[in-house]
């Protein structure tokens, strides 16, 4: 326990980088989640954030290079082997996504035994880590790595990976979170739950599976990536944000709701 809780400690100190799902992606995905929250989640919520939750949104991306969270900086990320399933590949040596979201479930469990800035780090990082966990290029596949330079439609993009940190923002030009996430929380709730259900693991072979579709419209190094690659992207893109809201509010329900 001492082990898990000494990383959020260290993080408690508070240079922009690239951001998956960029600005707008993040929000859409808690505020996905704020629409499936319990009331008592919520009002335990509020005693450590008493403002919106997207507010905090990048706070992970925003402060990754700050000294006193450095460490975090590989977090974001996470591999996947030829089956889709986690690989914890030594070239994410200093950690992955899952070590993120692993190490604030077992602070969030335990939450009422901990300091107030405590809780805030460590629900910034759920906040975030899970929306990370659901962004295409986040799924590191066997091979080349996604940050190979590239056009789309005439532009230069600094790297394939950067092209899907910003496509909420090609797909929502000048749309707010709110309005997005109204129009993309469309399930059941037994289609919600079914996508709820299972463990973190069991959450990156689903995402991998839909995300792995991405290099079947542009394969490893394409330098002039598809012209269609934003409208092919838009079913996955608002599917993984979806999805990633609704784990994201299980999670919150589990830790808070009690």
């Amino acid at each position: 326990m001492r082990k898990f809780i000494l990383f959020a400690l260290i993080a408690i100190v508070c240079q922009q980088s690239a951001m998956a799902w960029g600005k707008l992606g993040h929000e859409v995905v808690i505020n996905v989640a704020e629409h499936h929250l319990t009331d008592r989640a919520k009002a335990n919520i509020a005693k450590y954030m008493p403002y919106a939750l997207k507010k905090d949104a990048v706070w992970m991306d925003v402060h990754r290079k700050d000294p006193e969270i450095a460490y975090t900086s590989s977090w974001h990320v996470y591999n996947v082997d030829a089956n889709h399933e986690y690989d914890p590949n030594p070239r994410l040596k200093k950690g992955d996504v899952l070590l993120a979201i692993r190490t604030a479930d077992y602070n969030l469990r335990h939450y009422e035994n901990l300091n107030d800035s405590t809780v805030v780090m460590n629900l910034r990082m759920i906040l975030h880590f899970v929306g990370d966990m659901h962004c295409p290029t986040h799924s590191y596949f066997p091979g080349p790595r996604c940050f190979w330079p590239c056009t789309l439609n005439g532009k230069p993009q600094k790297s394939f990976h950067s092209v899907y940190d910003k496509m909420p923002n090609f797909l929502y030009k000048k749309v707010a979170s709110e309005d997005v996430a109204k129009q993309i929380d469309n399930l059941k709730k037994g289609q919600i739950k079914k996508i709820q259900r299972g463990t973190l693991l069991d959450w990156v072979k689903d995402i991998a599976d839909h995300n792995a579709v991405i290099y079947e419209w542009n394969p490893f190094n394409t330098k002039e990536l598809n012209p269609d690659t934003v409208e092919f992207s838009r079913d996955l893109v608002n599917t993984q944000m979806r999805n990633a809201g609704y784990r994201l509010a299980r999670l919150l329900n589990e830790y808070f709701d009690k």
